[in-house]
């Protein structure tokens, strides 16, 4: 294995996190691995491969326009001289996106990983989340679409879904993508699997199925469930979580989605689009209830419109089997009402994978919910435990998690002491228009003290969108009131999660609308909705020519 030392940079000249870019880039080509550069700082971490000279490195730096000063080391967090005490350097439990985000960057700096998995490898996102719901998702769409499109005069001929066959092709490319993303790397990468189920027996040990292992360092990152709700009757009576729903091989009658957020949403309107008549049911007073309001209103619009029946601010009070029949009884403020349905999904949240994993015999904390408390650099009440995902009861997003996951590396192995960061984060939800949001909502802004504006843009004062012949949706931003910043982007549109990333980008480095206003947006896209948005701040757009600045 290659020697390795933690090596310290002083840099000067560096004025921007497009500055940190350069010089990471710099030393990364110059053979530096694991780089992490602090521009306000004036500092770059890096682990140094021995054979790569000094030299070298101090080149790199002034080739891309810096001035490489003091060059020292650091001590290893995970103390590598003395890796012949443990039989790891890092162990992570769970064989998802946390666990091989830091498995690859450790396994890059050449440190010693295990992952433990008692399932199969590849954790919810490849395996039960974003890959195969995706998959039936679109394919919904595509059928929704051919016999719908209101294209006047076109005729295009859709036959019925054959959910078997949807479901196998589903199947065939979540192993496919599970080979190639997750398993192939083991050998890749050179990190261990320890197949089974761990459990701490102390606060620096694990058995794995019988056998002790010792680590450095430990990552609890074995995600979360689907949570379902004590309902009288439920269990009983028989229901479908996220999971279940994604195998089934039949299209349902009628579904009752029980939940109205992303997962309940996606899910429900993929059966609605394959021919189920669908009931979604939620105990807020909207659907969509983390978004903002005019997206959750716009798309109850949508759903409504394509036969879907929504109760809000309703509360199920039992589930009851009537031949193969469930009646779901609920009240919505004054009224009770009984919806008759074949199947139920429940889709009312996910709760953090954290019974039997010996938590107590760690040290490590859970909060009320059952998720591991984290600080802000990934730590859990135990100096030697880290945590990352979905079991932190934090976003629960794949990229979240990867990010976590590879932080959690940066500050257990390499001392670097970086903080967790969610400025401008996305989140997307893939019903038909997508939603997709990035910063804060209107009512979080000025929760935090903000004076904002807003600007709500309808989607028929977008070209793309007319064209499409598809106006349903809006895009609304949300910005500081004396500086004009973004703080807050939402969108309910087609290609919503794509046109997301330049908001997030203007969210994360500071600019405004104007700067939004001024920014070259091509025609034609729905990209441009956001230019137009952010023009609505201070002129009428309906008043202007296409592509006017």
């Amino acid at each position: 294995m290659t020697d390795l030392r933690l090596a310290s940079l002083e840099v000067s000249g560096m004025t921007c996190d497009d500055c940190a870019r350069h010089v990471t880039l710099a030393l990364e080509t110059a053979g530096a691995v694991s780089v992490s550069v602090s521009w306000q700082d004036g500092k770059a971490q890096f682990t140094w491969p021995i054979e790569v000279a000094e030299t070298a490195l101090r080149a790199a730096v002034s080739g891309a326009g810096y001035r490489p000063g003091v060059l020292g080391f650091l001590e290893l967090a995970s103390k590598i001289s003395q890796r012949g005490q443990n039989d790891f350097d890092l162990v992570a439990l769970g064989a998802g996106s946390a666990a091989f985000a830091a498995a690859i960057k450790a396994a890059e700096a050449g440190y010693r990983v295990a992952l433990v998995e008692k399932g199969v490898i590849g954790g919810t996102c490849v395996n039960v989340g974003c890959i195969p719901s995706k998959a039936l998702l679109r394919a919904g769409e595509l059928a929704w679409t051919a016999g719908h499109h209101p294209f006047s005069g076109l005729t295009i001929s859709s036959g019925p879904i054959d959910l078997s066959a949807l479901v196998s092709s589903k199947n065939k490319l979540v192993d496919a993508l599970r080979e190639a993303k997750y398993v192939d790397l083991v050998a890749d990468y050179g990190f261990t699997v320890l197949p089974g189920h761990g459990r701490f027996t102390g606060p620096d040990s694990l058995e794995v199925d019988g056998k002790v292992f010792t680590a450095s360092v430990f990552l609890i990152a074995t995600g979360a469930s689907p949570s379902v709700p004590p309902i009288p009757g439920l269990a009983d009576s028989g229901f479908l979580t996220s999971t279940a729903a994604l195998e089934l091989t039949e299209i349902p009658r009628s579904l009752t989605v029980i939940g109205a957020n992303a997962i309940g949403l996606e899910l429900g309107q993929f059966f609605l689009h394959i021919g189920s008549a669908v009931t979604f049911i939620d105990v807020a007073s909207r659907i969509a209830p983390l978004e903002e309001p005019e997206i959750s209103a716009a798309l109850a619009d949508v759903l409504t419109a394509q036969g879907a029946t929504i109760y809000t601010s309703a509360n199920v009070l039992e589930v009851r089997l009537d031949g193969n029949k469930r009646v779901i009884r609920l009240n919505n403020g004054d009224n009770d009402y009984e919806v008759v349905s074949d199947q139920v999904l429940v889709a009312t949240g996910r709760r953090a994978n954290t019974s039997e994993l010996g938590l107590d015999a760690a040290g490590v904390a859970i909060d009320s919910l059952g998720a591991i408390v984290v600080d802000d650099e990934m730590r859990t009440s135990n100096p030697r435990i880290f945590a990352a995902g979905d079991v932190t009861g934090g976003p629960q997003f794949v990229y979240v998690s990867a990010y976590e996951g590879a932080l959690v590396v940066d500050n257990a192995l390499l001392g670097m002491n970086r903080k967790r960061d969610f400025t401008g984060l996305p989140k997307v939800t893939f019903t038909a228009p997508q939603i997709a949001s990035a910063g804060v909502t209107e009512a979080q802004a000025r929760d935090k003290g903000y004076e904002v504006v807003i600007s709500v843009l309808p989607l028929d004062a977008v070209p793309r969108a007319l064209v499409n012949r598809e106006v349903h949706g809006l895009l609304k931003l949300v910005a500081e009131a004396n500086t004009g910043r973004l703080l807050g982007a939402s969108l309910l549109a087609d290609g919503a999660g794509d046109v997301i990333q330049a908001a997030v980008l203007a969210i994360k480095y500071g600019l405004t609308v104007n700067d939004l206003a001024s920014t070259f947006h091509p025609y034609l896209t729905m990209a441009e909705g956001l230019k137009l948005a952010a023009q609505t701040f201070s002129r009428d757009v309906n008043r202007l020519s296409c592509c006017a600045a």
